[in-house]
């Protein structure tokens, strides 16, 4: 199959209609209300297509084979993060990929830099967090710090963090498309 901006869409919007409706990893809403309210609430700050997209897929490792999928019960972590941005990378801008990839970096850095921060995180973003390697070290931190798409990368994080409300009602991935769409677009057409 040739990956025309379409064809990426459409793989992506099938992905979420197939896959979206498991359960968020012991959370009160489901895999797709959960990325969807993070993208939702990013428009509704005006954010770049970049923030609003990379809200959007920032969980689709989850829904890439069975190294995405997490339980409360894992003893290790799946490199959910790894997984979908390989599955992204090729069809989207650095920053939406740096998003994706780094969004489980991003809360290790913010338990490091806030502790209060670790407070405000589910009891499954716990857990994972554990998995995952806890806070950050001194030299983790300073090394992070300077990735080129920290700003981005940090706004998808606490997206995901806001994403998790049961019942709140948010358009569904159709609405999105058309900015991943341009995204993909203008990413193919600059390499």
């Amino acid at each position: 199959m040739t990956h025309t901006p379409d064809n990426v869409v459409n793989i992506f919007a099938s992905l979420f209609a197939e896959q979206g409706a498991k359960s968020y990893l012991g959370e009160a809403v489901t895999m797709a209300e959960h990325m969807l309210q993070g993208a939702w609430l990013a428009e509704q700050q005006g954010e770049s297509d970049e923030i609003i997209v990379g809200a959007l897929l920032h969980d689709i490792g989850h829904f890439a084979g069975d190294r995405g999928t997490f339980a409360l019960t894992d003893t290790e972590d799946r490199c959910h993060e790894s997984t979908g941005a390989a599955l992204v990378e090729q069809h989207l801008p650095p920053a939406v990929v740096a998003c994706i990839r780094e969004h489980v970096a991003a809360k290790r850095y913010l338990c490091a830099v806030d502790p209060a921060y670790t407070d405000t995180l589910s009891t499954a973003s716990q857990h994972s967090l554990r998995l995952q390697g806890g806070a950050m070290t001194a030299d983790e931190v300073e090394c992070f710090a300077q990735h080129p798409h920290l700003k981005a990368i940090l706004k998808v994080r606490l997206l995901d963090d806001a994403g998790k409300e049961a019942g709140r009602q948010t358009p569904d991935f159709a609405h999105f498309a058309p900015r991943v769409r341009r995204l993909i677009e203008g990413h193919h057409q600059a390499r």
